[in-house]
């Protein structure tokens, strides 16, 4: 057997609530740390006492008893677990592992037993059940009648409220009163808070923003008393924590917070810290309310009777030994602003300052928030929503819980990045930041987006690099690429220039520039007239409407019928309703909506024969309309084509059908398209020699042969 035994996923009960943890028994101390909370509970080896295994409701259950008084329960152990338990207790700690039988007859009457902190109702010897007097928050008392209620746990899905014990009297209990003797032992371990005596000290008016206000703070031996004009706390030193003493990015103010469970209340609202604001200028006298010996056997030297210094210094000194915890402060980090350690940001809208600590991240002040980075499961760094400048850090828990703090300056980011590396933490997108190159180091948060990850510029910059590539490879095939000179004109800017022809015109017919410089004969090239659009054919309002189905022919006729049974129903619903009234329709019914749809398609196509046979069915646009169609088409294929210093007439396109040379079509606008095609026929001009002269324009550079014709 090895010198430690680990379990996880062990329970302890805190006021109805379940917190889960990990339980480890060591040589020298068993060790117990909830995850929810991060506390630590701490048993050393020599001061256990007792060791019970029961049957509990997580499977099975421990109960260690210390010599100090403390009890200590632990469940969800598994049935074998047990021998390996008691052999390591009884190696290591000299203790034997006892089971105990819990008893479940579902008795009401039985013995009450104080052991300790707890209050035991046992039937024949066996325990029924035990409350934990901590959690007992008033005791009152009586005929006969003893009544406990309990602290409440906002995390407790069931909460138990109270319990009524009935005290029978006794003859042998004449000398004194049973019930008054019961509520005596219940008060003396329960956590009820009585002001006796005096505070050890009194801060006077000291600013609070959480809860908001200024509070006198009254220090006691066993609780603290937060007294303001309008509410009135007292907090027991053992619902404490942990304490943060934060300096503030100014660096003239300092925060102390205070961690609590649980938290204080204010109606409905909760306040899991409080937070104080200190100015470091503010300086204080203290002397406590007791005598330097009682301070000296209390305080171990960590106090003295008169104390002097800033305020916030006296008030963390108090804290710390009265509640017996260490104080955190921020550890190396140092942000953009020089002497500063925290971040300003964002969260929830509200603005604030992230702390990164040695342990975790603390945000102040409102709403606060505490994050260990023990329970956090991966961290995130992402884009500002609005603007370029910020940036978003996002942090899960292994709980599923997802905290952004926002609006943090592109500056932070190198140092924040290197801290969370530094600690080990999960980073999602930790590879964008080594593949862009960011310099955290050197603080080099570059403007440019590029520099920042966008899955959607990321995508969009993929699509078009594989649109530039399907592109070059349809124009491979026509034309080769050309080295880029500087000095010359590309062909690109001749062809689509608006300014092309005005600066051909001034060029000359021979070629040559203002300087008579001769240019180099460019090689003629085609260019290949991309196809017009087929016109979208015009509906005649005359022609014979085509018949509907019978579902539709029983629609129309049902429709005000389902709008009467249904006010207010809109049109989608209609549909859906009629969908379901139609599958429900016997099949004769069907069958007579199938003959009304068979007539109403031979009646269509009698009509459609009629409208044939009187000229109908061949509608076109006129010859103006196709005129006005095809310069539009034209213009948008954007092929704007070179005019020859001869005149050269240019060549238009037709409305609907293949190109036709301007001497070609006919002057008479009442001409249909089927009058043109019979007189072309009449003609005879082959028509395959001249659509094969208008496929292609072939431009010529200014002085050839061509152009002088």
């Amino acid at each position: 057997m090895g010198d430690t035994l680990e379990f996880n996923e062990i329970y302890q009960e805190s006021k109805g609530s379940w917190n889960d943890g990990r339980l480890r028994f060591s040589k020298q101390n068993v060790v117990y740390k909830s995850s929810k909370t991060g506390k630590v509970d701490n048993i050393p080896a020599a001061e256990l006492s007792q060791a019970t295994w029961r049957r509990v409701c997580l499977g099975h259950g421990i109960k260690l008893a210390a010599s100090s008084g403390h009890v200590y329960k632990y469940d969800g152990f598994r049935d074998t677990d047990y021998e390996r338990i008691s052999e390591f207790f009884k190696a290591n700690y000299k203790v034997e592992l006892t089971e105990k039988d819990m008893c479940v007859k579902g008795w009401n009457w039985g013995t009450a037993k104080f052991s300790g902190p707890l209050l035991s109702f046992d039937v024949n010897d066996s325990s029924v059940f035990e409350i934990p007097l901590a959690s007992v928050s008033q005791c009152a008392t009586g005929k006969n009648e003893v009544t406990l209620e309990f602290h409440q746990n906002d995390d407790a899905e069931v909460s138990l409220m109270e319990v009524r014990f009935y005290v029978p009297p006794g003859p042998a209990d004449e000398g004194s009163d049973p019930v008054e003797a019961f509520a005596a032992n219940v008060l003396s371990k329960a956590d009820v808070i009585q002001a006796t005596g005096d505070a050890v000290c009194v801060f006077k008016e000291l600013q609070c923003l959480t809860p908001r206000g200024r509070y006198d703070i009254l220090i006691y031996p066993a609780f603290l008393h937060l007294h303001g004009k309008t509410f009135d706390y007292k907090i027991p030193y053992t619902t404490v924590l942990r304490l943060f003493l934060l300096p503030h990015k100014d660096q003239r103010q300092m925060f102390f917070v205070i961690s609590l469970d649980p938290p204080i209340k204010q109606g409905q609202t909760r306040y899991h810290f409080l937070i104080l604001l200190f100015s470091k200028e503010e300086e204080l006298r203290l002397t406590l309310n007791m005598s330097e010996e009682e301070v000296e056997k209390r305080y171990e030297g960590k106090l003295s009777k008169n104390m002097s210094g800033s305020l916030y210094e006296m008030v963390s000194r108090v804290m710390k030994a009265l509640v017996n915890r260490k104080i955190t402060v921020p550890g190396n980090f140092q942000g953009n602003t020089p002497g500063a350690q925290c971040i300003t940001c964002s969260y929830k809208a509200q603005s604030g300052l992230l702390y990164p600590l040695e342990r975790g991240f603390i945000y102040v002040h409102k709403p606060p928030v505490h994050l260990r980075f023990e329970e956090i499961s991966c961290v995130n760094f992402a884009r500002g929503t609005t603007t370029t400048r910020s940036f978003d850090f996002e942090v899960e828990t292994k709980q599923g819980n997802q905290f952004t703090f926002s609006s943090i300056e592109r500056e932070e980011y190198g140092k924040l990045f290197d801290f969370v590396n530094a600690k080990k933490l999960n980073i999602k997108n930790r590879g964008f930041k080594e593949k862009k190159g960011m310099k955290s180091k050197n603080n080099e948060y570059s403007d440019s987006d590029e520099d920042q990850h966008d899955a959607y510029l990321e995508r969009m910059k993929a699509e078009g690099k594989i649109r530039e590539e399907g592109d070059g490879s349809n124009d491979s095939d026509e034309e080769t690429d050309e080295s880029f000179n500087p000095g010359e004109e590309s062909d690109v800017a001749e062809e689509y220039d608006s300014n092309a022809s005005a600066s051909e015109s001034g060029s000359g017919g021979d070629g040559s520039d203002d300087e008579g410089k001769k240019k180099p004969a460019k090689k003629a090239k085609v260019v290949k007239e991309r196809k017009p659009r087929k016109e979208k054919k015009q509906k005649d309002t005359n022609a014979p409407k085509r018949p509907m189905s019978s579902y539709m022919l029983w629609l129309n006729s049902s429709r005000e019928h389902i709008k009467s049974e249904n006010p207010g129903i809109s049109i989608t619903e209609i549909s859906k309703k009629a969908g379901e009234m139609w599958k429900q329709i016997g099949k004769e019914d069907k069958e007579g909506w199938d003959r009304k749809a068979e007539e109403a398609k031979k009646n269509y196509e009698k009509a459609m024969k009629e409208y044939r046979e009187n000229g109908g069915g061949s509608f076109s646009p006129s010859k103006k309309e196709s005129k006005k169609a095809g310069g539009k088409k034209e213009d948008k294929a954007g092929g704007k084509k070179r005019k020859s210093d001869g005149g050269e007439k240019e060549k238009e396109q037709g409305g609907n059908d293949s190109f036709k040379s301007r001497e070609f079509i006919s002057s008479e606008e009442s001409s249909s398209e089927g009058e043109r095609k019979k007189a072309k026929k009449a003609k005879g001009k082959p028509k395959g020699k001249e659509s094969e002269e208008e496929e292609e324009v072939v431009t010529t550079p200014p002085g050839s042969e061509e152009d002088s014709d």
